[in-house]
């Protein structure tokens, strides 16, 4: 473990931060939550079908932003969009990783809280912009 340090002691100080934020990264990565996340992610991207349903829903939420763009999405156009991410949702391949980015989530937000509370600065709020009223 070496560490740069300068006489003023910042450099030690910032690299011994970020080594700790490493670590942390690699803690994460181990977590039953972020292994069942990528076990599902790949499993989606595997799965031809699931692919398919992916490629359409996506082409047809792209042709509904540009309607939308010119003014010329209809209620119908919205429908459609919403059809087919139900049924893209409904695979239970999707359902599966779509269940393990939420627990995921939820242990990110957790990690958050605790880095956030000696600090007293949530940074997940403050990551959106650098003003708050």
């Amino acid at each position: 473990m070496s560490i740069e340090t300068e006489a003023d002691g910042e450099a030690t100080e910032l690299s011994h931060v970020e080594e700790l934020a490493g670590e942390l990264g690699e803690a994460i990565a181990e977590t039953p939550e972020y292994r069942r996340f990528e076990e599902t992610k790949a499993a989606v991207e595997d799965d031809d079908e699931a692919q398919q349903q992916v490629k359409e829903f996506e082409q047809l939420r792209q042709e509904f932003m540009l309607a939308r763009q010119t003014g010329e999405a209809t209620k119908e156009d919205i429908q459609k969009v919403r059809e087919a991410q139900q049924e893209l949702h409904s695979m239970p391949v999707m359902e599966e990783y779509l269940q393990a980015q939420e627990e995921l989530e939820a242990k990110m937000e957790a990690v958050n809280s605790a880095i956030s509370e000696p600090l007293a600065i949530d940074f997940g709020d403050q990551a959106s912009g650098c003003c708050e009223d």
